[in-house]
């Protein structure tokens, strides 16, 4: 038998970690002394802590690892951990190319924000549109991006059991949720003339705007913030100040998956601040 000391050591592992391990179900002790409470681990539990040690090394959670463990078939279950994680890493690798790939244009521009598309300010009237929303929690791009991919096919699978036409073009629109960092997301398609309210979804009027602050995106969403700061930063400049919640319209977006060829336009609420 070994000490909780001379187990963690050979798996790379604190004490604590074991006494955490233990807390939670993940790999007890063989045996734990009545009276002093001392914890020994036998040799036949290596295996597993080695596992342990080398799943978590690899970013695999403990939930995971539990099911992993618990599993009568280890290795079907192990592969299909293993598999997900791995699907994980590749999104993450895809993500940093993209931002290293960013940060590699905007080192070459400098700071500026080169528009290569002009604001555009005009009235647009009010619009029915079918609709339904979800929570971003903690707000910002990954969390709403996350939101949005499960909102899209329970809004797609709404209007077709409804019946009802998915009209484009789509109108996205985010509303901060007061004394939180959440976001709450809004995704919907254009309604018909007479629209028909239906299960798993909603009939929303987008209130008519006096000035709406337009620019056109063009490519997939990698770029879009940035795209958003030319808007916003030029709203400024121009002499208007932000009036209400923000909207993408998808003008030309083919399919759920972004491309090149998506035409975005970013559209903004605003008033010139001498009128105010």
């Amino acid at each position: 038998m070994y000490s909780i000391g001379e187990f963690a050591a050979f798996g790379r592992v604190s004490p604590r970690m074991l006494r955490h391990y233990d807390a939670i179900d993940l790999l007890k002790p063989a045996q734990i002394d009545d009276g002093s409470g001392y914890r020994s681990y036998g040799v036949w539990q290596l295996p597993d802590l080695y596992l342990i040690a080398e799943l978590r090394e690899l970013g695999v959670g403990l939930p995971e690892i539990d099911r992993v463990l618990a599993a009568p078939d280890r290795d079907v279950v192990l592969r299909a951990v293993l598999a997900a994680r791995q699907a994980e890493l590749a999104e993450t690798v895809r993500g940093d190319r993209a931002r290293l790939e960013r940060i590699g244009i905007r080192l070459t521009r400098g700071g500026e924000h080169p528009m290569s598309h002009f604001i555009d300010y005009t009235a647009l009237e009010e619009l029915a549109v079918y609709a339904t929303r979800g929570l971003a929690e903690g707000g910002g791009p990954e969390a709403i991006g996350a939101t949005i991919s499960e909102l899209i096919p329970l809004l797609d699978d709404a209007l077709g059991g409804a019946g009802r036409p998915l009209i484009e073009p789509g109108i996205f629109w985010y509303v901060p949720v007061e004394g939180a960092d959440d976001v709450e997301v809004h995704i919907s398609y254009t309604a018909e003339s007479d629209p028909v309210p239906g299960r798993g979804y909603e009939v929303v009027r987008l209130p008519a705007v006096e000035t709406m602050a337009r620019l056109r995106h063009h490519g997939d969403m990698s770029g879009i913030g940035e795209s958003w700061a030319g808007l916003m930063t030029g709203v400024v400049a121009d002499g208007y100040e932000l009036t209400g919640p923000s909207r993408e319209v998808y003008v030309h977006a083919p399919g759920h998956e972004p491309g090149d060829d998506w035409i975005t336009e970013l559209q903004v609420p605003v008033r010139l601040v001498e009128e105010s």
